[in-house]
């Protein structure tokens, strides 16, 4: 008869398997190309965010492995190499009767549910308190409800109280806490505080909580738009600043990184680097993600796709995906000292059915598994309440919109050992030329083929131009067309702008400015040609202004123009912006150094809201010197005054 002490040792045993199951089975692909990450350290983080796992399955999304069995998700994430599960946590996401805002409707409860789910599979758990009752991003970190009109004492002690419980919840759980983040993308505001110092005491009240319940997680602070490195090292700096007075206590500086718009892997390893030097911190990317297709499958728009307004560094297909995601754990563990892990974001968030937007509404509603629900009006009225919908990433997911698995997931595992395949065509880049209304059109004869393994290879190409076409194009003013073809047996896209002859050099900034001359009037803070393609008109460079107080930005933008022929001339240029109250925008014309005509007012109306300024018609006599320009000043409303300046035409009048 075994004693009582050998079965207690023997359940022991039996608990421990199941609590850190055995490690998956190799894995490989036929199909998917990676290349080996050099020196990927084991405890390096892989972490996937899949805050709305639960709602998701309420709505009765469900998931396969390869093999197109039903399998539990958070053992399959774990089995393709995810280590850590990132959650993020709002204060309070209901109304008053319950109903759930939407976006997996993540409170504490949401938290300890699936770190237990992640802690069964042998997983730990990183905690994103939003210290908001709903989104918190960049432009957006709004007090919860439970906290307003409180000082900032109060509203620290409340911080401290709040976070205090949640994690002693987790405690109790037995959740392993890897990390816990304080704040989410917290550029200079954090639960409706905008000072600095408001900021750092809140953050400090999350510190103290963190270290007194989980003393060896790690604390990170999340920061966004890594392309704008001065602000980060604006950041770093602050962050160090109340670090010494005792306001601030973190160990990680972590970064948003989604290629789509935030930057070159050359500046983001840059800028980490430095603040990882400076200051003494790890560092890592806690948000990124890349879209494997440009379909939409659950009848509410995607925040990315095929449209204008991105930069697509890789072609959207999984192969593409995948590559996106090496790149950017190599730029981590070997071009990033102190680079600790890359966090995929919502990897899972797919459709909750493929019927329609009315069935799959009710479902948003009921289970708060769209991004958000009507429900959220009461804490957000001016944009979940009114834009309220499904899922906007479900391309970005690892699944498709079945719930199976794509081969991209196998990259995790995969980066460990390498899988380079036989190079093979992944996709075909898509030409975009310039035509003049008055010049032949000439497509080229070769496009490039993305390889798996992301070269390039030049493919004859037959292009479907008839000779129709081809006269409507330059008929039909300036435009823009999109002429298909072959390449190797796959469709190829040409994007044509068509446009009539334009007499200025550099007319949208593509070479730097060149032929350009800029008279700053008031020293703005900002005032340069920016490359961003998501901020340009045309091309990938503007001028960019911004300052920060009020009544500092005036300045004009002008280019002489010699050799003009005599003749009736029209002249046109964009602007779009931000923040600029009450403006003077107008574009303008020099005879011989005297004004000659200007334009209306053109408003400054948001972002990506671009607006003409024209002068229809002028004419010049022979031998005068002719300059074109654009005049801007803006008042600001005191939260920095910004723009951009893009495609400045000067053409012929018949």
């Amino acid at each position: 008869m075994r004693s009582p002490l050998v079965f207690l040792l023997i359940i022991s045993l039996l608990l421990s398997v199941l609590a850190f199951p055995a490690p998956a089975e190799e894995i490989s692909s036929a199909a998917l190309y990676v290349k080996k990450v050099e020196n990927l350290p084991e405890d390096f983080i892989f972490g996937m965010d899949i805050s709305s796992v639960l709602s998701e399955e309420a709505s009765g999304v469900k998931y396969y492995d390869y093999e197109g069995n039903e399998t539990d998700l958070f053992r399959f994430l774990a089995d393709n190499g995810i280590n850590t599960v990132r959650v993020r946590v709002w204060n309070n996401p209901f109304d008053d009767e319950g109903h759930g805002f939407g976006g997996g409707n993540c409170d504490i409860n949401t938290a300890v549910e699936i770190g237990k789910r992640a802690a069964a599979c042998g997983m730990s758990l990183l905690v994103d308190f939003h210290y908001s009752d709903f989104w918190a991003d960049p432009s957006k970190q709004m007090v919860p409800r439970a906290w307003a009109g409180m000082r900032i004492k109060q509203k620290k002690a409340a911080a401290y109280e709040y976070t205090l419980d949640c994690l002693n919840r987790l405690k109790n759980a037995g959740i392993p806490v890897r990390m816990i983040q304080l704040g989410n993308e917290i550029n200079g505001k954090l639960a409706g505080e905008k000072t600095w110092m408001n900021i750092s005491w809140i953050l400090q009240a999350g510190a103290q909580a963190c270290r007194e319940v989980f003393p060896d997680a790690l604390i990170a602070l999340h920061f966004a738009n890594p392309e704008k490195a001065d602000n980060y090292r604006t950041y770093a700096e602050k962050m160090a600043y109340y670090e010494k007075e005792g306001l601030v206590d973190y160990d990680v500086f972590a970064t948003s990184y989604y290629p789509f718009w935030h930057g070159t892997l050359d500046n983001l390893s840059g800028i980490l680097t430095e603040i990882a030097q400076t200051y003494g911190k790890k560092v890592m990317v806690m948000e990124t993600s890349y879209a494997w297709t440009e379909d939409d499958s659950d009848f509410s728009g995607n925040t990315v796709g095929d449209a204008g307004g991105i930069i697509k560094n890789y072609p959207f297909t999984p192969q593409g995906q995948a590559n996106c995601i090496r790149d950017i754990t190599d730029t981590i563990v070997n071009r990033t000292p102190a680079g600790i892990g890359v966090c995929y974001w919502e990897g899972a968030w797919i459709t909750v059915g493929t019927n329609s937007w009315e069935e799959n509404h009710e479902k948003w509603e009921t289970y708060g598994s769209g991004w958000a629900s009507s429900y959220a009006s009461v804490y957000d009225p001016d944009d979940a309440g009114k834009y309220y919908g499904g899922s906007a990433v479900d391309n970005q997911a690892f699944f498709d919109a079945a719930g199976h698995p794509l081969e991209s997931l196998k990259v995790f595992r995969l980066m460990r050992t390498g899988n380079e395949t036989e190079p093979v065509p992944d996709a075909l880049e898509e030409p975009e030329l310039i035509c003049d209304l008055n010049m032949p059109l000439v497509l080229p004869e070769t496009v490039n083929a993305v390889m798996t393994d992301d070269s390039r290879q030049p493919v004859p190409v037959t292009w479907n131009l008839t000779e129709a076409k081809d006269r409507a194009m330059h008929e039909n003013g300036p435009s823009q067309h999109v002429i298909t073809g072959d390449a190797g047996g796959m469709e190829v896209k040409c994007h044509v702008s068509m446009i009539e002859y334009n007499y200025l050099q550099d007319y949208s900034f593509e070479d730097g400015g060149a032929g350009w001359s800029c008279t700053d009037l008031k020293k703005a803070d900002e005032l340069y040609v920016e490359d961003k393609k998501t901020d340009s008109l045309t091309g990938t460079k503007h001028m960019h202004f911004w300052s920060a107080a009020q009544d500092s930005v005036e300045f004009t933008v002008e280019q002489a123009v010699p050799d003009l022929p005599e003749g009736t001339f029209r002249f046109s240029v964009s602007v779009m912006g931000g923040d600029c109250g009450e403006t003077d925008i107008y574009a303008y014309v020099k005879i011989d150094g005297q004004e000659a005509a200007r334009s209306d007012q053109i408003p400054i109306t948001g972002w990506n809201k671009w607006n003409e300024g024209v002068i229809p018609a002028f004419t010049h006599p022979a031998g005068s010197e002719v300059t074109v320009g654009i005049y801007i000043r803006c008042q600001g409303t005191g939260n920095g005054a910004w723009g951009k300046i893009d495609d400045a035409m000067l053409n012929s009048v018949q």
